[in-house]
């Protein structure tokens, strides 16, 4: 009996002798009970040995007993854990709990709800040993519905390499897609436990301080999109418009101020850094404030007060369209961009 730090912990199926499998997988699940037989399906069919963390972040709907069953009777190459919080932490603190049980040296995300193809941890590892400057990477994906149909989602093509400058010129403030993510395990040991309430964009920011950037132009999950998954939620894809912008605007001020006191803390324990990388991260760390601040005047103060955020906006490189965007509402109905 492998004991993890959880509420339930199941046999571990390893001999004593093997080596630590080199990946982790995090399987990461919260009210997944109708899609982790597939997500769990899938981890297992992965063609390289990894160690396997299934943890449910206490959804209560049966996601953790159908995770027990499946791992229980498994039998294969791969190590796995199944565990569930003790109480619901949360997207970034889930990920925190989990990450101090891993033990590989590249960690592989995973959601409960997604499906993995076979050769995704095998591309993964070979990305990475061709790029050993590269510590953190995403993946192209092929979006899904609640049943498997095939979706069309549009999102932005990043190239397939880049530095910490591409934040700063693309000025959208969006990571890597965390459902695709992979990193090298320094990207989490170099600074500790993540602040703020999500992960994708403050392990992006962490890895592009650290080294080279990927994104693997093969998609190498299935992507769910339903009502019920944590983007959906976060994003309140499903509440009418007024309300859904609103709860969009609320949340991202969080999200913004989450991960820009996430990149500080990294800045301050990397005095060694290049002046000119710090200066790009600097100006991503105020790209992150101005947004916050413009997000929170726009739902909460009167249009004076905007003008303190657009006009910071203006001088920055990635800010300077949405600024100028932002001014132009100045002049509009609030109710003309869903807001009341």
């Amino acid at each position: 009996m492998t004991e993890l730090p959880a509420v339930s912990a199941l046999p571990v199926l390893e001999s004593v002798a093997e080596p630590r499998p080199r990946v982790s997988v995090l399987l990461l699940c919260f009210r997944d009970a109708d899609y982790i037989r597939a997500a769990l399906d899938s981890a297992f069919a992965q063609t390289v040995p990894c160690e396997i963390i299934v943890s449910n972040d206490c959804s209560g709907d049966g996601t953790f007993e159908i995770a027990e069953e499946l791992v229980a009777a498994y039998r294969g190459p791969h190590r796995v854990h199944v565990r569930k919080t003790e109480r619901n932490l949360g997207v970034s603190a889930h990920f925190n709990d989990v990450m101090a049980l891993a033990s590989g040296e590249i960690i592989v995300m995973m959601a409960g709800d997604d499906i993995a193809y076979p050769e995704r941890v095998a591309t993964i590892v070979r990305a990475f040993d061709e790029h050993p400057g590269a510590t953190v990477l995403g993946s192209d994906f092929d979006a899904i519905g609640s049943h498997g149909e095939p979706i069309q989602v549009s999102f932005r093509q990043r190239p397939q390499r880049y530095d910490f400058d591409y934040y700063v010129r693309i000025g959208r403030l969006i990571g890597l897609l965390g459902a695709t993510m992979a990193f090298r395990r320094e990207v989490y040991d170099r600074f500790g436990p993540l602040l703020g309430p999500i992960e994708d964009n403050a392990l992006s920011l962490r890895g592009a301080l650290l080294g080279q950037s990927l994104n693997l132009r093969q998609p190498l999950i299935q992507y769910r999109r339903h009502p019920g998954s944590v983007s959906g939620t976060v994003f309140a894809r499903d509440e009418p418009r007024a309300l859904a912008t609103r709860r969009r605007y609320e949340r991202t001020v969080q999200f913004y101020r989450g991960t820009a006191d996430d990149l500080e803390a990294c800045l301050r324990k990397m005095p060694e850094l290049p002046r000119s990388k710090r200066r790009l991260a600097e100006q991503v760390l105020a790209m992150y404030r101005i947004e916050a601040d413009a997000r929170e005047a726009i739902l909460l103060q009167p249009r004076w007060r905007w003008l303190g955020p657009v006009l910071r906006g203006l001088g920055q490189r990635g800010l300077r369209r949405k600024s100028a965007e932002r001014a132009l509402k100045l002049l509009l109905p609030r109710s003309w961009f869903g807001l009341r």
